[in-house]
């Protein structure tokens, strides 16, 4: 009951059925009743429900699972998966951004450089880590902590959790497009390996200036777009009430489209329901999926790493030549 005293608007019967079971249990201990069928037949009722919900997820409800508060972020996932992380703070050029932490540590005693964007439980933590979005100085924070990954030969883990990158006056004035365009260009001639785990929200070049990646893992219920779907329904109807509409026409939550595509290479499967449900299954899996991807990427040479992943993103999406009449 503890992850649906925050419920989404789908999740809502499943709330009550809690209620409903919680009060049955504080009946049966004030008065020493047994109501072990009523039990039994809520219990029953729950699990049906869920099975109703959650095999039958649209786009936007997928996109809602993806943003639950209560979802692991990426100091939940370092805290689960690794030891000894030092967090290093400062781009070395204007200021530190808490919108993206990074720094080493060890995952199964293995040496890695950590990088992630993370996101806020309330809103005071929210405002502090501007919900997500990074600003320029973000990016570059990154990219000093993965030019200090290959001088020392750790293999680079990062965390995708982000509508986009902030899109303010100050972060325009920083210049926040060259400082992602420049990730993209370095990321892809780093000498380590690299991954990138999608564990929420994959936005637009916001996401995609921390996954220049040999490996991108996206969990089952996590979304990777060129856009966000309240920004496209803004652009394409003038009104973020579309988002849903949005959310579908852009195919959100279709993880094995992505795969097909190769625009991502493994679907890590979440606990029924979502990771809010039970984050620890969720480390387990994506632990498991870590360590698969980093054995097969520390067998490389150099060179072909450096290749294998250029070529990656040259082949993706389509494109026709014609002749103009």
């Amino acid at each position: 009951m503890r992850n649906r005293l925050y419920a989404l608007e789908f999740e809502k019967p499943l709330r009550d059925l809690d209620r409903q079971l919680e009060q049955l249990h504080q009946l049966s201990i004030e008065n020493n009743v047994d109501v072990t069928s009523e039990v039994s037949a809520i219990e029953r009722k729950i699990e049906a429900t869920k099975r109703a919900i959650y095999t039958n997820l649209t786009p936007w409800q997928r996109v809602q699972i993806a943003r639950h508060p209560k979802r692991p972020f990426t100091l939940d996932f370092v805290e689960q998966l690794f030891t000894d992380f030092q967090e290093f703070h400062g781009d070395r050029m204007y200021r530190d951004d808490p919108s993206m932490v990074g720094g080493p540590a060890k995952f199964e005693g293995r040496p890695v450089m950590l990088i992630g964007q993370q996101k806020g439980r309330d809103t005071k933590e929210n405002l502090m880590r501007n919900f997500g979005m990074p600003h320029p100085e973000g990016y570059r924070k990154a990219m000093r902590l993965m030019n200090m990954a290959e001088k020392f030969e750790l293999p680079i883990v990062s965390f995708v959790d982000t509508p986009g990158a902030y899109p303010g006056v100050g972060s325009e004035e920083r210049h926040v497009a060259e400082a992602i365009a420049v990730n993209q260009r370095d990321m892809s001639r780093l000498k380590v390996p690299i991954i990138t785990v999608v564990i929420g929200e994959g936005g637009s070049g916001g996401a995609l200036g921390i996954a220049v990646a040999d490996r991108v893992l996206l969990f089952e219920n996590a979304y990777y777009s060129v856009i966000s779907p309240e920004s496209c329904s803004a652009i394409l109807w003038k009104d973020k009430a579309f988002a849903p509409k949005a959310a579908a026409a852009l195919c959100l939550g279709d993880s094995e489209m992505l795969k097909k595509n190769g625009v991502i290479d493994e679907i890590v499967l979440e606990p029924f329901g979502g990771n809010h449900n039970d984050p620890d299954e969720a480390a387990r899996n994506l632990a498991k999926a870590l360590r698969k991807h980093l054995k097969a990427l520390s067998n490389l040479k150099t060179g072909t790493l450096i290749k294998r992943r250029y070529d990656r993103f040259r082949n993706l999406g389509v494109f026709e030549e014609g002749v103009m009449s």
